[in-house]
């Protein structure tokens, strides 16, 4: 038997119905309440004949035979519910990026040929524009209510009316139907490229992306089997926006190991000071945050304004990688912790975890996690550990079906080699004899200066090095001489002063000269997305000199 998520969590729900599921603020969701709502959800969604219209395997692996539900949300608990909800109706829930302007809003509505769009009232006007261009309106529109006051969106149903009017129990021909095929979409940020959507059958989601399996290292046979090994204490706050796959992620682990998911309290921007406080108030035990850019905040607020933690026990990382300064800073501010960097992507999953809690071995390299592998160049063969050669990161087994309606891309990142589909989402990398693997960076945003690949990853980490960076990206752009030259868009801490000279003589001490940045450019604020992923296009702009960064705009944080 292969899992899917709704009979899953209707068997926890089944098994303790008190438990808490969600967290938010002073408001707790049982897992019989959540449950309710998430089934009412579904009614709802099916009185609109939003869901499957067809079985797998009828299409290419690169389409899908469910409507798609938009949802447009900050972190709250209806993004939750109507992502499970949006599945126990056998439609599959797409991932929006709330920044987004109308135009990119319209891509994704258009791209996704999303039935239905769920909707906080804030976003109502542009979501009204985003519509004006899509050539077929989505089927049912919902709006939750967020005291912003924004205009009504004429046509859209008001979200706590529509589910109250539901039945709380679905249809027993919908129950039966659910299955390991049913899909899993989600949509990468669009930070070097059009947004594209990752397509994943459930099954192969949860053990490919999400590493569930038996404690002992097996696939689970039966959802009885998940739900009595599951340890039912973990409290987990996934920081990042649930609309960037990390978060999300996040929380159904949690989930299928019993536990409670917490939501910050802060819903429209990634606060320190909150997370600490949550943290603390909520007992949380395991947090995680997207690479760098989310850890070090988090250290300067500790540094700052120390405080104990003492239920929290992990903290993870998913999405971007972390430096070894940044691992061994979590280590000192949170002493006892052990923290878990996440290797991986949308189009792949897990691909390998490094697990440090000792600050001597920040550095530690990742271990491959099943079915990782390093092609050559040319993507023909299986690299073997120890060949010096610079390959691409991969995965085999459990990985995606593709992208979403483009059967190009598809063959491309997910390239079928005698037989054995693979993930190959543009990673760089190096299989070491010792099994582990060095990663270089993603190829999409490789610089060729000179003849030489410079990683941007690579740099970027170097740069961070020095106290007085608060954050920096790293780019190319044209150059006469060089064909292409480094540049590095750097943030200072406030009240810091460095010279070029300085920030290169620190870079210069963990990579090679030629890989060093040939202009430094200081910006009052590095635009990133709201997960904390580097935005290279803003970056190109600001090297090429054809815009700069909004000065309101604080560094990542903002929606």
């Amino acid at each position: 038997m292969e899992l899917s998520i709704p009979p899953v969590l209707e068997a926890f729900e089944s098994d303790r119905p008190d438990h808490p599921m969600v967290v938010h603020r002073d408001r707790e969701w049982t897992r019989s309440g959540f449950g309710e709502r998430t089934r009412r959800f579904a009614n709802v969604l099916l009185a609109h004949d939003v869901r499957a219209h067809g079985a797998f395997g009828e299409v290419p692996r690169w389409e899908s035979v469910h409507d798609h539900v938009a949802l447009y949300l900050h972190n709250r608990p209806e993004y939750l519910e109507a992502m499970v909800g949006a599945w126990k109706a056998r439609a599959v829930p797409v991932n929006v990026n709330y920044r987004y302007v109308a135009d990119e809003l319209g891509h994704i509505l258009r791209d996704s040929r999303a039935a239905a769009v769920v909707f906080e009232r804030r976003f109502g006007p542009t979501l009204a524009a985003a519509l004006e261009q899509a050539s077929a309106a989505p089927r049912l529109l919902l709006w939750i209510e967020d005291g912003s006051a924004a205009p009504l969106l004429r046509g859209a149903s008001e979200y706590e009316t529509a589910l109250a009017d539901a039945d709380p129990t679905l249809p027993d021909d919908v129950v039966r139907s659910w299955t390991g095929d049913d899909l899993y979409i989600c949509y990468t940020g669009g930070t070097t490229g059009l947004p594209k959507g990752a397509t994943w059958r459930q099954a192969d989601f949860l053990v490919g992306a999400l590493g569930v399996r038996h404690p002992e290292r097996r696939e689970f046979t039966s959802v009885d089997e998940v739900v009595a090994t599951a340890g039912n204490r973990l409290r987990c706050l996934p920081a990042p926006p649930f609309m960037h796959g990390a978060a999300h992620w996040n929380a159904i682990s949690c989930w299928f190991d019993g536990g409670t998911v917490v939501i910050q309290g802060s819903a429209h921007t990634v606060d320190p000071a909150d997370l600490v406080q949550t943290v603390r108030d909520q007992r949380v035990d395991s947090l995680l945050l997207v690479g760098d850019p989310m850890a070090r905040p988090l250290v300067d607020e500790l540094r700052a304004h120390p405080s104990a933690l003492p239920t929290l026990r992990h903290v993870l990382s998913g999405g971007a990688v972390l430096s070894p300064d940044t691992r061994a800073a979590l280590l000192e501010v949170l002493p006892g912790v052990t923290v878990v960097d996440v290797l991986g992507s949308t189009e792949s999953g897990r691909q390998g975890v490094a697990r440090v809690s000792d600050p001597t071995d920040a550095g530690a390299p990742f271990t491959p996690s099943e079915g990782a592998v390093v092609l050559d160049a040319q993507r023909r063969r299986v690299l073997a550990p120890g060949e010096d050669e610079v390959g691409w990161l991969a995965r085999s087994g459990r990985v995606p079906l593709g992208y979403l309606g483009d059967p190009d891309r598809t063959a491309s990142t997910f390239p079928v080699l005698a037989g054995v589909r693979y993930a190959v989402p543009g990673d760089r990398a190096q299989w070491l004899a010792d099994g582990s693997v060095r990663l270089l960076g993603r190829d999409s945003v490789c610089v060729n200066t000179g003849g030489e690949k410079v990683f941007v990853e690579e740099v970027e980490q170097a740069i961070r090095r020095h106290p007085a960076v608060a954050d920096v990206v790293v780019c190319g752009r044209p150059s006469d001489r060089w064909g292409e030259e480094v540049v590095a868009v750097v943030e200072l801490r406030d009240g810091h002063e460095v010279s070029d000279g300085q920030l290169l003589a620190r870079a210069g001490e963990t990579v090679a000269r030629y890989k060093l940045p040939k202009v430094v450019l200081r910006v009052g604020h590095v635009v990133r997305s709201p997960s904390g992923k580097a935005d290279y296009r803003w970056a190109r702009e600001v090297a090429t000199g054809s815009t700069m960064p909004d000065p309101a705009q604080r560094r990542g944080l903002t929606p």
